[in-house]
C-alpha cells in the first residue's frame, strides 16, 4: 500500500444530514469521531466519492475547491455548510499521471469543487478543514474491475501518509430507507451486510476469491435490493484496489435505521 498510508472505506450517511444533528444520522457521526482518535493526521486526502461520476475518471486540480450543495429539500443552513480545505494540484497531476501509467484514461477538472460526500464526512473527520484533499470521480460505466484497477493504481503514488477515502453507503436503497419498520426489507439488508463484511474482512478468503466476490458482488444475497444502482458501493472496490487484503477493522451502525459498514485498512 502507498507509503504508510491508510485507507477508509465509509458510508456516509443521507446527504447533509450528519452535520444537522439528525437522529437518524448520529451514528455516522459518532463512529467518524470515533475513528478520528486512531487516524495520523495525514499529509492530504484523496476522496472517491459516489456523487460524481465522469466518462473517464476525473480529478479535481483546483488550489482552492468552492463547495457542491448537491442536494434539494433541507433546511437553509444546509447551504450555508463551509468546509475550506485547500486542493492540490500537484497531487491531482501526480494521480493523472499514475493513471496513465496503468493504461486508465483520465482528465483532471480545475473548475470541479467538493460534493456532499466529500465535506460532509471530512467535517466531521477534520473540522478544521486544514489537510489538502483531492476528489475524485467514479467511473460513468460503473464496472467494478476498472474501479479495482484504478485502486491498483493509486496505490503506485509515491507519497507519504496518505488518507484514501471511498465515500458512499453500503446499502443505499432510496425506497426502502423511507418504508421503516419492514421487517423483511430489514432481513435483506442483514444478509447483504454480513456478505460484505465477510468478503472485506475475512483472512480465510485468498486475495483472487476476495476480488472475484466484489467483481460478481451483483450474485451476493439481496445485492441488487440493496444496490439498485452500485455508485454508493464502488468506492469500496476503489480502496480493495488500493489495499489488495483483508481489512482490520469494520463499524456496523444504523444509519436512517438501515444496518451499514465503514471499513478500515491501515
Amino acid at each position: 500500500m502507498a507509503k504508510a498510508s491508510t485507507v477508509l472505506y465509509l458510508s456516509h450517511g443521507g446527504g447533509p444530514l450528519p452535520l444537522l444533528e439528525e437522529p437518524g444520522d448520529q451514528q455516522v457521526v459518532s463512529s467518524l469521531k470515533s475513528l478520528r482518535a486512531s487516524l495520523n493526521t495525514p499529509s492530504a486526502i484523496i476522496l472517491v466519492s459516489a456523487h460524481w461520476e465522469a466518462p473517464v475518471f476525473t480529478i479535481t486540480g483546483s488550489s482552492n475547491p468552492a463547495l457542491i450543495y448537491d442536494y434539494v429539500g433541507f433546511p437553509e443552513r444546509a447551504y450555508q455548510l463551509e468546509y475550506p480545505a485547500a486542493g492540490a494540484p500537484d497531487i491531482a497531476e501526480s494521480i493523472a499521471a499514475s493513471l496513465a501509467s496503468a493504461g486508465i484514461k483520465a482528465s483532471i477538472d480545475q473548475r470541479r469543487g467538493y460534493d456532499h460526500g466529500m465535506f460532509v464526512p471530512l467535517s466531521i473527520l477534520f473540522p478544521d478543514a486544514n489537510i489538502p484533499c483531492v476528489q475524485i470521480s467514479l467511473m460513468q460505466s460503473l464496472d467494478p474491475l476498472t474501479h479495482i484497477q484504478m485502486g491498483e493504481a493509486l496505490n503506485t503514488l509515491e507519497i507519504e501518509n496518505l488518507l484514501f477515502v471511498g465515500s458512499g453507503f453500503s446499502f443505499h436503497n432510496m425506497t426502502a430507507f423511507f418504508d421503516k419498520g419492514n421487517v423483511a426489507n430489514n432481513g435483506k439488508n442483514l444478509l447483504f451486510q454480513q456478505w460484505l463484511e465477510e468478503t472485506i474482512m475475512s483472512d480465510i478468503i485468498r486475495e483472487a476469491e476476495r476480488k472475484q466476490r466484489l467483481l460478481d458482488w451483483t450474485n451476493a444475497p439481496y445485492a441488487r435490493f440493496c444496490h439498485p444502482r452500485e455508485e454508493h458501493l464502488l468506492p469500496l472496490h476503489v480502496c480493495y484496489g488500493i489495499t489488495g487484503r483483508p481489512a482490520e477493522r469494520a463499524i456496523k451502525m444504523e444509519i436512517l435505521e438501515k444496518t451499514s459498514c465503514t471499513f478500515l485498512w491501515q
